[in-house]
């Protein structure tokens, strides 16, 4: 009995610390040249906190919000630094797989998966990648989108075509008003 509440009281202090990182944390920024101090909050059916790691591995219908930043996933990885003396720790890295979804403002970014440079504020969408702006859509194997800029980068794809050549062809829709 002794161990099982020492292992229980183990794992809420593990949740607690996780939860302050995810408050107190700035990742991505709705403020150009500034880091957000608007709170993180990740909703996901299982949180596993692989401190050996420095990162907090989120699964199961992950939905993340900070700001005017949203990400709905079906696994993410919050990767942070190590602790320093003020007690903060900082946001490195997210990697999210299955079905991503990310949105800005009325920029919407769909893939496979997405990784999330903190440093360059660069989101990485790969895989199927496609993203609207308005009723504009764009596709190609990766899009890179700088957050800070409101600027995208797509990369094409490099599926075969029906005749055998290489595809590496970005699609785009644009609707006139």
């Amino acid at each position: 009995m002794c161990l099982s509440f020492l292992a229980n009281l183990r794992l809420l202090v593990h949740a607690l610390l996780v939860l302050l990182l995810l408050i107190v944390v700035p990742a991505w920024s709705a403020d150009k040249g500034m880091t957000n101090k608007a709170p993180i909050n990740i909703e996901a059916d299982r949180m596993v906190s692989l401190e050996q790691k420095n990162s907090v591995l989120f699964s199961g219908n992950v939905h993340a919000t900070q700001a005017d930043v949203k990400i709905n996933s079906k696994e993410m990885t919050v990767y942070y630094s190590q602790a320093s003396k003020g007690g903060g720790q900082e946001v490195k890295k997210l990697l999210c797989v299955g079905n991503v979804e990310v949105t800005k403002g009325d920029w919407l970014g769909t893939g496979d998966k997405m990784d999330y440079l903190a440093s360059e504020r660069k989101v990485i969408l790969s895989g199927g990648a496609k993203a609207w702006q308005g009723k504009n859509q764009v596709s190609g194997e990766t899009i890179v989108y700088y957050l800070d800029e409101g600027r995208s980068e797509v990369v094409p794809t490099s599926a075969s075509t029906s005749s055998g050549k290489k595809g590496g062809r970005v699609n785009a829709t644009i609707i006139p008003k």
